[in-house]
């Protein structure tokens, strides 16, 4: 018996968890992308991701943009094919917000379902939910390389900073340095850490007393293109973006709207970036110009357990 049924009754939708079926659990940290038509932001997204993670699972949600064929390519470039793993989820799924809230939580259209479809095939100790737009510096690579191995001696959810760069051109973007919006991205697996309905999304459950990382700023760009619809699937009539659950993204549509009206100084909190000739304005920001940029003085934090035994071993913590 699976642990959910699809409520349509598609037994291949179905969710089981690997600890139900028996099945063992192997010391890492896989990558889960849920993604649809992300093929022009994956040759920035995947080879940082690769270097830093043991496995990538990347499910396609109805692509029209060759996503999988370009993911399999830039694995195979980045000599890491045996690392990663595609899967069709062809069903639509509802859209963040009201629609989320209509859907039941077992439909194979409900995000929570999704979610929960998604990271059932995980078969590390670990799992990492990531965008398809959001890019690694080599700092926050090399970061997360280090951790993956360090958390298998502990139970730990890692929360990171990520600053919205949109996308004018090749040269030009205006990154969002007041937003910053920590979200837990990296779970340890079990039946304590799966997915649930939350009001406007699906939340990951947190365990009582699980410890947390909180990494430093600048490790993470979300890239925005201003050439397209970035924000398609939010549903905006009928909704208080002021709520504070929702002030994020009203942040980001009035970013949007400023840019696109040409006053983005007017709003305050973004910086106008423009790449060196030659260098596309995702590798200026992700490899070059925001490392170098001002951040709080705290690093990113240890977990007790681990600054423990980082101070046995005479490591810094």
């Amino acid at each position: 018996m699976p642990d959910i049924a699809a409520l349509e009754g598609d037994s291949g939708y179905d969710v089981t968890w690997p600890w139900t079926a028996g099945e063992r659990l192997e010391p890492g940290l896989t990558c889960v992308f849920r993604v649809r038509n992300e093929a022009r932001n994956l040759p920035w997204v995947l080879p940082p991701i690769f270097s830093a993670v043991d496995h990538v699972l990347l499910v396609d949600n109805g692509s029209d943009d060759d996503t999988s064929g370009v993911a399999q390519r830039v694995a195979e470039h980045c000599g890491a094919a045996d690392r990663l793993t595609v899967l069709d989820y062809p069903h639509a799924v509802a859209r963040a917000g009201g629609e989320h809230l209509a859907t039941p939580a077992t439909s194979v259209h409900s995000l929570t379902h999704f979610y929960n479809w998604c990271f059932s095939h995980v078969r590390t100790t670990y799992s990492m939910k990531w965008d398809g737009d959001m890019v690694l510096t080599p700092e926050g690579a090399g970061i997360l390389r280090d951790l993956s191995w360090q958390l298998q001696s502990t139970r730990a959810i890692v929360a990171m900073p990520r600053h919205p760069l949109t996308v004018v051109d090749k040269s030009t973007g205006w990154l969002d340095l007041s937003l910053r919006f920590l979200e837990p991205w990296v779970y340890p697996m079990g039946p304590d850490t799966t997915f649930v309905k939350a009001f406007d999304w699906e939340l990951r459950e947190q365990p009582s007393g699980i410890e947390r990382i909180v990494l430093q700023q600048g490790l993470v760009v979300e890239v925005k293109w201003l050439d397209a619809d970035e924000y398609a699937h939010w549903r905006r009539d009928g909704v208080d973006f002021t709520n504070t659950r929702l002030y994020r993204k009203l942040r980001e549509f009035e970013v949007d709207e400023a840019i696109r009206n040409g006053d983005p100084e007017a709003l305050g909190g973004l910086v106008k970036v423009t790449a060196p000739a030659g260098v596309h304005i995702i590798d200026h920001v992700s490899r070059d110009w925001l490392w170098r940029q001002p951040r709080p003085l705290v690093q990113h934090s240890l977990p007790p357990s681990l600054k423990h035994r980082a101070l046995k071993e005479g490591v810094r913590a």
